[in-house]
């Protein structure tokens, strides 16, 4: 019998995680958010489940085949297992062009009618997504197509990761001002700091840390920045005088610096909603930012040939409307100047004028997440593409 793709019941996501927690990060969140928004039966194949296990504790290390917050999750080892056409999904996500196990394209290919075949491409702001996303490549040798399905901040792409929940969480979350003092105080907050400027930084190991922290330091507003453990560790644990270990804390001058043990995704989102200035990194926590309605500054995935610097101005040019400050702090924080050119910058100056404008950047903040919104999200956008393909399908 014919199976009808148009009414796709279930799903794959293969993963192979390249940026620590960026890659889990958000293949955890689509799986989730299919099963549990739209009823589909998810398996999420990955190969790093030590990666894994840091945002989602109940993840099992070191299992072939667990099932978790209701997903099928496979430890994605053997790249040349055999696979019949039972086992293809009706629907397919290759997440970042990662190379699916051969054996399994192969089952793709006998499977009548033929999976939807997709490829997440990585989020960006640049105008040449919008002409590449949904377009068609025909397999060289076998009867399939994969489309390209592209995230991101127009009505002319995927748009971003976006639960149906989310806006109420976040809503009764920032109301209730007692909650968050309790949320925070289990990391150690005293009162004083939950009363400071809160900032969350979450960055590679090249940021300039030592800098801003300097910058900090020697300011005059009382400021707390929440770090994770394993981010900027050198830097932090010069601050610190000791091992930066989370629970480890220690004031100079107007900061304090404490660090956080790892939490999992909504804990991490509820830190975001706590502070009033977040740096984030990679794609995953680019996105929660976004949805926190808090200033931030995005520290991007690094790439040869500085190709990332060219992702960040396109971003920059669509959200720092009229918050120059933060465009500049941005490029500098990401290794360049507004000019592209090398800079030896002045981190007080820099962050003062942040500082001044956080206002503004947040007023900007709240009406970026409208604008984006109004695109839909992505789960919903690529069932619907799919649902499509595979009616055309059949």
């Amino acid at each position: 019998m014919l199976l009808d793709r148009s009414r796709a019941t279930s799903l794959a996501i293969f993963c192979k995680v390249v940026d620590n927690y960026g890659d889990i990060g958000i293949c955890w969140r689509l799986a989730r958010q299919f099963h549990e928004e739209h009823g589909i039966e998810v398996t999420l194949w990955v190969d790093d489940l030590h990666s894994f296990r840091r945002i989602c504790p109940d993840v099992a290390l070191n299992v072939d085949l667990q099932r978790v917050d209701h997903v099928e999750v496979r430890y994605w080892r053997d790249q040349d297992g055999q696979f019949a056409p039972c086992d293809v999904a009706d629907i397919v996500i290759e997440f970042f062009a990662c190379d699916i196990p051969p054996g399994y394209i192969s089952a793709m290919a006998q499977c009548e009618p033929r999976p939807v075949w997709l490829n997440l491409e990585g989020l960006s702001a640049e105008e040449w997504v919008e002409g590449c996303h949904t377009l068609p490549s025909m397999h060289p040798r076998l009867p399939l197509t994969k489309y390209f399905f592209f995230p991101g901040f127009t009505a002319k792409t995927g748009g971003l990761l976006h639960e149906s929940s989310l806006e109420e969480a976040r809503e009764q979350f920032q109301s209730d001002q007692a909650g968050m003092a309790a949320f925070l105080a289990r990391f150690g907050l005293t009162p004083a700091e939950t009363a400071s400027l809160k900032v969350s930084l979450f960055c590679y190991p090249h940021a300039p840390v030592p800098l801003l922290l300097d910058a900090w330091q020697g300011g005059d507003a009382a400021i707390t920045c929440l770090v994770p453990e394993g981010v900027a560790s050198d830097a932090i644990q010069a601050f610190l005088g000791e091992e930066a270990r989370p629970g480890a804390a220690r004031k100079r001058g107007a900061l304090t610096v404490r660090v956080l043990p790892f939490v999992a995704q909504p804990d991490y989102d509820r830190l975001l909603w706590s502070c009033d200035l977040n740096f984030v990194r990679g794609e995953d926590s680019f996105v929660r930012a976004q949805w926190a309605e808090r200033p931030f500054v995005w520290h991007i995935y690094p790439q040869d040939e500085n190709l990332h610097h060219v992702k960040l101005g396109a971003f920059l040019r669509r959200y720092a409307t009229g918050v120059e400050s933060l465009s500049v702090f941005s490029r500098v924080w990401n290794g360049m100047a507004p000019d592209g050119a090398a800079v030896d910058p002045d981190w007080n100056g820099l962050w003062t004028e942040l500082h001044a404008d956080m206002p503004t950047m947040l007023r900007r903040a709240k009406d970026w997440k409208q604008e984006v919104l109004a695109n839909g999200d992505l789960v919903s956008n690529l069932l619907n593409f799919a649902r499509l393909r595979g009616s055309e399908a059949g």
